[in-house]
C-alpha cells in the first residue's frame, strides 16, 4: 500500500493543517443487522458490496464503529450506502405522516454554531425533534469556543448535558478537538476545510433522481472548497467520476486530490474549461464564489471566475439528463442564473431537505440505533 493510500485508510493527515486522526474512544455502534430492519430497496441492494479493510493498526476501531462523524472517508462505502439507505427509509416514514418512530425520545442535541446558517439549524433540530428528541441552538455569541472558553472544556462541558454534539465551525482543527475530548458522539456540521452532512445529503438525492451513485459523473462547477474537498473524500470511497472546474489559482486542496486519486477508487479531474468539463454530466454542481469569510474578495473572485456561471447554456451542453444541484444559500445571477435554478431539472431544493434525512441517518447511525 502507497503512503497516500495508507493515510486514507488510517485516517491520518496529507496537509499540514488539517488532521485526520480518529477520535480515541468509541462508543457502541449498530451492527448491519440493526441499521437494516428492513431488505434493503433495489437502489441501494447491489450497491454496497462488502469491502476488505486496509487498516494496518489493529489499535484503530474499524470504520463501522466509530464514534464522530468528521470525514466521510473515514468510513468504508459499505456503511456509507447503509446510512444512505437507513436515511431513505426514515424519510418514507416521516413523509408518510407516520411519527410513532421516536428513537431520539430522551435524548439532546448540542449545536454549536461558530458559523450561521438557516439550513443547518432547522434541519438539525427539526430533525431531531421529528424524532422525539430536543436541541439546544448554542451561536456564535453563546460560547465564543477557543476564545471564552477552550474546545477542549466546551466538548467536556457539553457531553455532561447531552447525548450527542454538532458543530458548524471555521477551523478544522476545532472540530477535531470536539471529537476527541468529547466522550459523546460529535457530527461536523462544516468546517473550513469540509462539509460531510451535506454530501451525504447530495448522494441521498442524486439516488432518489438518478437511480444510483455509483458511476455517476458529477462535475462542480466554482471554486474549489470544502464542498469540493467532501466531494473528493466521497469519491476515495464510493466509485464516481468526479471533475472540478475552476479557474487558475482556486483548486482544491492538492493532498485530498492526491489522496482521492491513491485510492485508485474513483476517475478525478480537475479542469479550467467547463464547456468541456459538463460534457456527458449527470449532475452540474455549484456554490457561491466566495464562501463565508471570504465575502471582502467578492468582487475580486467575480472576475477571476468570469466564464464559470451555471446557466442555460452551459446546462445545454451537458445534455438533458442532466441534473443541477446547488447546496445553497445561492447568489441568483452570481455563480448561476435564475433560470437554471427553476429549471424542471434543478434538484436543489430536494437537496436542501435531504439535509434532515440525511443528518437522522448519520446520527441514528452513530447512536447505535
Amino acid at each position: 500500500m502507497s503512503t497516500m493510500a495508507a493515510a486514507l485508510s488510517s485516517g491520518c493527515s496529507l496537509r499540514s493543517d488539517v488532521s485526520f486522526l480518529s477520535s480515541s474512544s468509541s462508543s457502541s455502534t449498530a451492527t448491519a443487522a440493526k441499521l437494516l430492519r428492513r431488505s434493503p430497496s433495489r437502489l441501494f441492494s447491489a450497491a454496497a458490496p462488502r469491502r476488505i479493510s486496509c487498516r494496518a493498526s489493529s489499535a484503530a476501531p474499524p470504520k463501522t464503529a466509530l464514534k464522530d462523524f468528521i470525514h466521510i472517508s473515514d468510513f468504508d462505502k459499505e456503511t456509507i450506502m447503509k446510512i444512505l439507505h437507513r436515511a431513505s427509509e426514515v424519510k418514507a416514514q416521516l413523509k408518510s405522516g407516520d411519527r410513532s418512530f421516536q428513537p431520539f425520545k430522551g435524548k439532546s442535541l448540542a449545536m454549536i454554531f461558530a458559523k450561521p446558517s438557516m439550513r443547518t439549524r432547522v434541519s438539525f433540530e427539526t430533525g431531531f425533534f421529528l424524532l422525539g428528541g430536543h436541541a439546544i441552538y448554542l451561536g456564535p455569541d453563546d460560547i465564543q469556543m477557543g476564545k471564552r472558553e477552550e474546545t477542549r472544556d466546551v466538548a467536556r462541558v457539553l457531553s455532561g448535558y447531552n447525548d450527542i454534539i454538532m458543530a458548524r465551525v471555521f477551523a478544522h482543527q476545532d472540530i477535531l478537538d470536539l471529537a476527541k475530548y468529547a466522550p459523546v458522539p460529535v457530527v461536523n456540521g462544516l468546517t473550513d476545510y469540509n462539509h460531510p452532512v451535506q454530501i451525504m445529503a447530495d448522494a441521498l438525492t442524486m439516488i432518489e433522481h438518478i437511480g444510483k451513485l455509483e458511476g455517476t459523473k458529477v462535475v462542480y462547477v466554482g471554486d474549489g472548497n470544502n464542498i469540493v474537498h467532501s466531494w473528493l473524500l466521497l469519491a476515495s470511497v464510493v466509485p464516481f467520476h468526479f471533475v472540478c472546474a475552476c479557474p487558475k489559482g482556486f483548486e482544491p486542496d492538492e493532498k485530498t486530490i492526491q489522496k482521492a486519486r491513491s485510492t485508485g477508487i474513483s476517475k478525478i479531474e480537475i479542469s479550467y474549461d467547463p464547456k468541456e468539463a459538463v460534457k456527458g454530466a449527470d449532475v452540474i454542481y455549484s456554490d457561491v464564489w466566495a464562501s463565508m469569510g471570504q465575502k471582502e474578495e467578492a468582487s475580486y473572485r467575480k472576475q477571476r471566475f468570469q466564464g464559470f456561471q451555471v446557466d442555460e447554456a452551459l446546462m445545454e451542453l451537458a445534455g438533458p439528463k442532466a441534473y443541477f444541484m446547488h447546496c445553497l444559500p445561492a447568489e441568483r445571477g452570481v455563480e448561476v442564473t435564475d433560470g437554471v435554478i427553476e429549471a424542471p431539472n434543478s434538484i436543489v431544493f430536494p437537496q436542501a431537505e435531504n439535509r434532515m434525512h440525511a443528518q437522522n441517518a448519520i446520527m441514528l447511525h452513530l447512536f447505535g440505533l
